[in-house]
Parts: C-alpha cells; sequence; structure tokens
C-alpha cells in the first residue's frame, strides 16, 4: 500500500490520508527530533519492534520522517525527525482539524 498518496479514497482504512491513527498522532506532535521511547509514549504503545515496523518504517518509506542516525538504525542515540514532506503533511492535518 504506498503512502504517497495524499487523495482520500473510499477503499482505505483509517484516516482520509490513509494513515493510522498512531501515525497521525505522530505526525501531528512531531515537533523537534524525538528518541523512539517519546514518540512511543506519545501514541500509547508499548512494544518497540511492533511500533517500529507498523508506525515508523510506512512513515519514513512515504519519505515523512526520517532518522538523525541512518547508518546506525539501532543505535541507542537514534532519533527521528520529520522531512519537509512531513512537515507539510503535518500542516495539511493540522488544517483538516
Amino acid at each position: 500500500m504506498p503512502y504517497t498518496n495524499l487523495v482520500p479514497s473510499r477503499n482505505q482504512v483509517g484516516t482520509k490520508w490513509g494513515l493510522s491513527r498512531n501515525q497521525v498522532d505522530i505526525i501531528r506532535n512531531c515537533l523537534t527530533t524525538s528518541a523512539i521511547g517519546e514518540l512511543m509514549q506519545v501514541v500509547g504503545r508499548i512494544n518497540r519492534t511492533k511500533f517500529r515496523n507498523q508506525v515508523l518504517k510506512p512513515l519514513m518509506e512515504a519519505g515523512w520522517l526520517e532518522m538523525t542516525i541512518p547508518d546506525k538504525p539501532r543505535s541507542s542515540k537514534q532519533q527521528y525527525r520529520l522531512t519537509a514532506k512531513g512537515r507539510e503533511l503535518q500542516a495539511r492535518l493540522r488544517q483538516a482539524e
């Protein structure tokens, strides 16, 4: 399922943007660089692996979120931030509220 299409579709599950509720919450609340633990608290998730695979990975594949240390994805100092494309989506989500 490609995440780059921002046009609402009747076939999409979740929000009208095709994102899960957790992904929308991450985009809306990611104001600065954040560690995975901080992002997990935002959405109330506790399983780090599932969170990374189900929430963060699709956001990164769509180009909305990026790692601060892309060469070391498992680094204890790894943080995540919105890309320019992610900030644009954040603005669209806030307008849609």
